[in-house]
């Protein structure tokens, strides 16, 4: 497909939660000389829904693609059979980003793109004389509304059944009563094909009770999770059945406010968020799944049905997200650990949809910071970098010319003011980076390095006079408080450092030496800056005596090596005088429980993490999550998002650290793998898995008496090796490492 393609609309007017505008059907017919297999483009703004000959045929759901149209336009290419004779082909149009009031936090509702849903169809088959027969989108396609009325991306989709307009992409179907489409001019985006992994369904949940409050009955799914509800119901002519999505209870009844945040329109939004609508015909059974809109939740408020009705067979939560497949995992005797590694994994396939957006109930935004925390566990538990590597094209897009990029991908030029900075930029080296270590991948490198090198000048332009960031967003969501302890300066300046420093190891493995070196040069002046402002000496303390400001250094390698025991210290000081809690935000519980493990402390880092107490980990699993939740605040106070997926990065270092598997530990062979497993005291088991390109890497130890036996699988073409855990010594020292079992003892 090509920009030669006609794009085609049935109407030019917006949809808006005042003045609603169906979803429009758009149908064309077409002859074959005989049956043969035909290639099918399908190219949108907004989202679409393909039909031949009365067959639904699209790739999943939401499809093609959630971008900025002036950057790119998706398409998706199928192979379908055509009958000899006459063929119709259909298409149902969403709104997606295109038309997204439900967007206007973010200023979607003006984004200068902004149309109803349009698309461009190409079919090409053989004629009888061996001849390519192409069929385009014009103004011959024929439209009418469907009886989905509206749909917004974010508050949900309203379909009236009486609407309905039975057999509509049948070749028996007339539709000489049908309008004309319109033929416009499209976005200004290049034409691409979609290579990220589609969203698809991906399993179902029945309801686990159903209860009555007030005048609606609430349906509990027992975890929060992404998609929709089907609904399955006999009802009565025009009778209107409601449902909005919630991923919490307050006081035991139904409460929407963590799932939408702004107050200043709450008595508006209410009403009207995560909520889907059918309006019925009653005619017998009736089902309907909402097309162009998904929602986070756990509970479902239903409002419109009788008591009758009020069955757990009348809603289903229908699991939709991108199709991630599962790629490494843990588990242990702890079962605090093992929720806690289910929830992660849980909020980051809840939080996929093409690309990793930070909650699926309030924003569902491409927010930079939160796929950049989450990019390595998320490497180390599925497979993501296709998907990554679609998105990093978007990602570059939208670095403006004096080298910024916004915190959100996709915007519509909201995000470069606020909401970014090297902590939230450094997704454009993160995704490369974490692919590369495990997946030995450098086709990011390369598709990137332009980007790169402007953003390194970019950085270059905003330091201050002492060679210091501070510029963006710094240790968000700091527990039970709106202002990080670690100062801005700290943070931006070691995240520019580590942005440069894997910007080079990324430019070296792709043998573009002159660009390695001059990130490394780059990297160099913000160390120099950060040890010559950011420390004091004479205690060994980082700017901001706070947990954040102390690991960050320690683990970005700040504090040299003579000097990081001092260092360390004090960090414990710090943890000891929090009473053994965290007192981070994301950026330092990114890295608090590496350092801690690092310097002997991983009985410590498991205690701060699994406590029940506030705050804590645990403690979330305490109050009923079955997600991760965006932040730390006492219970009855505030609560924000409960399904984010930023504070994951745990699961690596279940991983990494209790089964001590480390791919690729210097950054320069996919296939070393270095195993140094730490047996926390109470833990009498763990196990970890990875499936490296060469095959699975397992690292499993259990303790025996006064031993602990250590079982690894190293797949051939992988080197291993093996060190003691502080404590232990390994009883008969091989040559090599390789599968099987080895047997430690304490000292």
């Amino acid at each position: 497909m090509d920009k030669s393609c006609k794009f085609i609309q049935a109407t030019k007017e917006f949809n808006t939660f005042e003045q609603p505008v169906p979803a429009p059907y758009l149908r064309k017919r077409f002859t074959a000389d005989a049956a043969c297999v035909a290639t099918v483009t399908v190219a949108a703004c907004g989202f679409y829904e393909l039909y031949l000959n009365g067959t639904r045929r699209t790739k999943g759901v939401l499809a093609p693609y959630i971008s900025n149209p002036d950057h790119f336009i998706y398409y998706d290419e199928y192979e379908l059979p055509l009958d000899a004779g006459e063929n119709v082909v259909g298409l149902l149009l969403g709104n997606g980003f295109q038309n997204n009031p439900g967007g206007y936090i973010w200023n979607f509702d003006q984004a200068p793109w902004r149309s109803a849903p349009m698309a461009a169809v190409e079919i090409r088959y053989p004629s009888a004389d061996g001849e390519t027969v192409t069929v385009s989108s014009d103004s011959s396609f024929k439209t009418a509304p469907s009886p989905i009325r509206s749909d917004d991306y974010r508050f949900g989709e309203t379909y009236d059944a009486n609407f309905e307009i039975q057999d509509w992409c049948c070749k028996e179907f007339d539709d000489s009563a049908w309008s004309n489409a319109l033929e416009v001019q499209p976005p200004r985006g290049v034409l691409r094909r979609c290579e990220a992994d589609p969203i698809t369904v991906q399993g179902e949940m029945k309801p686990i009770a159903v209860w009555q409050e007030d005048d609606a009955y609430i349906y509990d799914f027992g975890v929060s999770h992404a998609g929709v509800c089907r609904l399955t119901v006999q009802g009565t002519p025009g009778q209107v059945i409601q449902w909005q999505h919630a991923d919490g209870l307050r006081d035991g009844k139904f409460d929407l406010a963590p799932a939408w945040f702004v107050r200043e329109r709450w008595e508006y939004d209410r009403k009207i968020v995560h909520k889907d609508t059918y309006i019925c015909k009653g005619e017998g059974v009736e089902t309907y799944v909402p097309a162009f809109t998904y929602h986070g939740f756990r509970y479902v408020r239903v409002t419109g049905i009788t008591a009758e009705q009020a069955t757990p067979e009348l809603l289903t939560f229908v699991i939709e997200h991108s199709t991630l497949q599962s790629r490494g995992g843990f588990s242990c005797s702890d079962e605090t650990v093992n929720q806690l590694q289910e929830m992660t994994r849980r909020s980051d396939v809840s939080n996929f949809h093409y690309f990793p957006t930070d909650c699926p109930q309030r924003e569902k935004n491409g927010w930079t910071a939160d796929a950049a925390l989450s990019s390595e566990q998320t490497l180390l538990n599925f497979n993501p970098e296709v998907s990554y590597r679609e998105w990093l094209r978007n990602i570059c897009k939208a670095q403006r010319d004096d080298g910024a990029l916004p915190g959100i991908i996709p915007t519509s030029g909201w995000g470069y003011h606020w909401g970014n900075g090297p902590a939230w930029d450094c997704v454009l080296v993160y995704l490369p980076y974490f692919t590369y270590l495990y997946r030995g991948e450098t086709d990011m490198v390369r598709e990137c390095a332009k980007t790169f090198m402007a953003y390194l000048h970019y950085l270059t332009t905003r330091v201050d006079e002492k060679g210091l960031m501070h510029i963006g967003l710094g240790d968000w969501c700091h527990i039970a408080s709106d202002t990080p302890k670690a100062p801005l300066e700290l943070t931006d300046t070691i995240l520019s450092m580590d942005i440069a420093q894997k910007m080079a190891v990324l430019f070296d493995a792709a043998g573009m030496t002159a660009q390695g070196e001059f990130a490394r040069t780059v990297a160099d002046g913000f160390k120099r800056a950060a040890r010559e402002h950011l420390i004091d000496y004479t205690t060994m303390t980082a700017l901001g005596n706070c947990q954040t400001s102390q690991a960050m250094c320690l683990f970005y390698g700040i504090f040299a090596p003579e000097e990081q025991e001092a260092a360390f210290a004090k960090l414990l000081e710090l943890v000891h005088e929090a009473d053994d809690h965290l007192d981070v935000g994301v950026l330092g519980g990114r890295v608090l429980f590496h350092v801690l493990s690092q310097f002997g402390q991983t009985d410590l880092a498991l205690k701060l993490i699994t406590r029940p107490d506030f705050p804590s980990y645990g403690n979330w699993i305490a109050r009923g999550a079955t997600t991760m939740w965006e932040s730390f605040w006492p219970e009855n106070t505030r609560i924000e998002s409960l399904n984010h997926h930023f504070w994951g990065d745990i699961s690596a270092w279940f991983i990494k650290t209790l089964a001590g598997i480390r791919i690729n530990p210097h950054a320069n062979d996919v296939n070393c793998v270095a195993f140094c497993p730490q047996f926390a005291q109470t833990l009498t088991h763990a196990e970890g898995y990875y499936d490296a390109p060469a095959g699975t890497v397992r690292s499993a130890w259990k303790r025996e008496g006064d031993t602990v036996r250590l079982t690894l699988t190293v797949p051939d073409g992988m080197t291993a090796t093996l060190a003691a855990p502080q404590g232990y010594t390994l009883t008969k020292q091989p040559a090599s490492i390789g599968s099987g079992d080895y047997i430690f003892v304490k000292n």
